[in-house]
């Protein structure tokens, strides 16, 4: 089994070392490390030449920034040509700490599955830990099903899981309109053999005032705008013909459910059976009746109404 490591850059000068030094103590080391830099204009790109005599890095340069899903995009395509189905692929980010055994563990654990993920601790730009898990922190749920990660919500970050080279097959190329990539091959994963999470942390979480993709501050109509793409996007790809026909009615009944909430104050009663039903998928994250009630209650209110009187953004 080969193991191969997908890494962006943008900038990154700052904890790069940092990162690269964490892959070079890695006790089951990686086979090759493909790095796309998207365009740095610091001294990025010579820190990963620096790294060559060290680790087996392979260097892609973007003459001009194309962002961070195209940076992955393009590193994903490289590493198809050069993994059979059974290998193994780590996405990393350029500012993290990957703890010694990462590789090991996860190259040990992932099984049968397409896919697993993993947990971390949080550190600050410092490198401080400032908490002892990522999952925890974040209110991670470890099992989301199909449907659940149609609505855009997902409890997977990319820098934490490992993945079957032979998910590629389904997961490339990425769709322009898919948000994020992580959260893409996550859903690919479930079309094929599935993915888990597992207790192990792995990496330590840099959450600093650079990140590109982290906690995230979007507003509540930004995140649902955002949700909406990504609907329309599966629907629009090749992997929507291959979700089970109950994925596909959902999807379509979603979108259309989060499109009425941009066009309409309210929406009609008929939606509670639907809206009751497919709470549990349209709201993973509630764990109380109480709060699941309100969420339903609140499903009918259109974003126009949410913002004027129940102070949204």
């Amino acid at each position: 089994m080969k193991i191969c490591i997908t890494l962006a850059t943008y900038n990154g000068e700052k904890y790069l070392g940092e990162m690269l030094e964490s892959l070079v103590q890695q006790t089951r080391p990686a086979d090759v490390i493909i790095a796309v830099d998207d365009g740095s204009m610091d001294s990025t790109c010579e820190i990963l030449e620096s790294y060559k005599g060290k680790l087996p890095l392979e260097i892609t340069r973007f003459e001009k920034n194309r962002g961070h899903r195209a940076a992955f995009s393009t590193a994903l395509e490289k590493a198809r040509e050069l993994l059979a189905d059974d290998d193994l692929i780590f996405l990393a980010d350029q500012d993290d700490i990957w703890l010694p055994n990462k590789l090991e563990v996860m190259s040990q654990k992932i099984g049968d599955n397409s896919m697993i993920f993993g947990d971390a601790e949080i550190i600050d730009g410092e490198g401080k830990v400032t908490d002892s898990s990522w999952r925890k922190k974040a209110s991670i749920v470890e099992r989301l099903e199909q449907q659940a990660l149609l609505t855009g919500y997902t409890n997977v970050t990319g820098c934490m899981v490992a993945f079957k080279a032979g998910l590629l097959r389904l997961a490339l190329p990425i769709p322009q309109s898919v948000p994020v990539h992580d959260q893409w091959i996550t859903l690919c994963a479930t079309a094929e053999n599935g993915y888990r999470a597992i207790a192990d942390k792995v990496i330590q979480y840099r959450i600093h005032e650079s990140n590109a993709i982290g906690e995230g501050n979007k507003t509540w109509s930004e995140k649902l705008q955002t949700n909406l793409q990504w609907a329309k996007a599966v629907r629009g790809s090749e992997i929507f013909e291959k979700l089970p026909d109950e994925s596909r009615q959902f999807l379509n009944k979603f979108i259309q459910f989060l499109e009425l909430r941009f066009n309409h104050a309210f929406l009609s009663p008929l939606w509670f059976p639907w809206i009751v039903k497919n709470a549990r998928h349209i709201y993973p994250q509630v764990t109380s009746a109480t709060q699941m009630i309100a969420r339903i209650l609140f499903s009918f209110v259109g974003v126009s109404i949410a913002k004027k009187f129940f102070h949204k953004k």
